[in-house]
């Protein structure tokens, strides 16, 4: 599985809004990489932000 899976994943299972810190916990995939993901991601919008520094799955 790669990282991008894990950390939606992450995502998934929580079902909250979850801060990078806490996706890279949860996914066991380091922060700054977690990071990079989390702004791919946005960008694709396959999450979305609901508060600062906070973001969820669509």
């Amino acid at each position: 599985m790669d990282n991008e899976s894990k950390v939606l994943e992450a995502f998934t299972k929580a079902g909250k809004a979850l801060s990078a810190k806490e996706v890279a916990e949860l996914s066991g995939v380091d922060k700054k990489e977690v990071d990079k993901i989390i702004k791919k991601l946005k960008e694709a919008e396959k999450i979305n932000s609901p508060k600062r520094c906070y973001y969820q799955i669509n």
